[in-house]
């Protein structure tokens, strides 16, 4: 008999949006408290977690996406690096494991500069891991992060995690900052602020096919998509980001439009149904051929 499997095979789903291949590539998964989710108990989500057959406390897919446009490669998010849970931090080898080199990509495009999205830029030297990459973000993300007096304002953990590190990460790259509009080959920005100041989406559109990537929208779908009020201790601004959840909510919903998010649960695709007042997330399958 073969030796029994160690590990799962590399996560990574392609999927085409008209001319362009957007590909889901997993950088692991993280776990943590369920006390950082506010307007509900922990109790109540804990329970609704256990409903859905889901690990209490929460474990939260981080995922990126590698879009390959007119000739062209970006990459949406670097996962978590080397400076969160060793759970994390699967991107490289998960690139690596399907062909595709650091060098190739040309732009990082960030939903905004929280560790799991950004610690994944450098080595810990503080080298590049994309050497020919431009950084491309909304204007208001190092406009609030490289901020002293902001930074002032949050504990010594948020300072170091959220402040120094991200600091560091971005440093040595040539940055492009936007408001909005097209920032790669068929690719718009979309910003959703509220869980960080320039907490951004893209919206993928290639012929008659769309695929919205939304960052951050939602950390634990079984429980912010029935209820969209529940925001996080991460939350920058929690009020805007649950006013831009319920926005995006019905949005997606009226457009029957197909989203990503980073915290989707891998592939990481799903579209958003309106059901009892509310709403029911309906995942998309892996899909086997292109």
């Amino acid at each position: 008999m073969s030796a029994l499997p160690q590990q799962q095979v590399a996560a990574v789903m392609h999927r085409r949006i008209g001319d362009i291949t957007v590909s889901t590539i997993s950088d692991g998964f993280l776990e943590g408290s369920m006390a950082v989710m506010q307007n509900i108990t922990v109790e109540e989500s804990s329970d609704m977690l256990r409903a859905a057959f889901r690990p209490v406390p929460r474990r939260t897919a981080v995922n990126t996406f590698l879009i390959r446009s007119k000739g062209r490669t970006a990459l949406v998010d670097t996962g978590c690096g080397t400076k969160m849970q060793a759970t994390g931090g699967r991107l490289l080898a998960h690139l690596a494991a399907i062909g595709v080199a650091p060098a190739e990509v040309d732009t990082v495009l960030l939903t905004h500069m929280h560790p799991d999205h950004s610690n994944g830029l450098t080595d810990d030297n503080g080298a590049k891991h994309f050497p020919n990459a431009e950084l491309v973000m909304h204007a208001a993300e190092p406009r609030f992060w490289l901020d002293d007096a902001s930074m002032a304002g949050h504990d010594e953990t948020s300072r170091l995690r959220n402040f120094q590190h991200a600091r560091e990460q971005i440093a040595p790259y040539e940055k492009r900052l936007f408001e909005g509009g097209e920032v790669f080959p068929g690719v718009t920005a979309m910003p959703l602020p509220g869980h960080t100041p320039g907490h951004s989406g893209y919206l993928v559109a290639s012929g008659n096919d769309q695929l919205l990537i939304w960052g951050d929208i939602v950390h634990v779908p079984e429980v912010q998509v029935p209820r969209p009020e529940v925001t996080m201790a991460f939350d920058i601004d929690p009020t805007a980001a649950a006013a831009t959840r319920r926005r995006m909510f019905d949005h997606v919903a009226t457009d029957k439009l197909l989203v990503a998010g980073m915290h989707i649960h891998f592939p990481g695709y799903a579209h958003l149904v309106r059901e009892a007042g509310s709403y029911r997330m309906v995942f998309d399958a892996f899909q086997q051929w292109l």
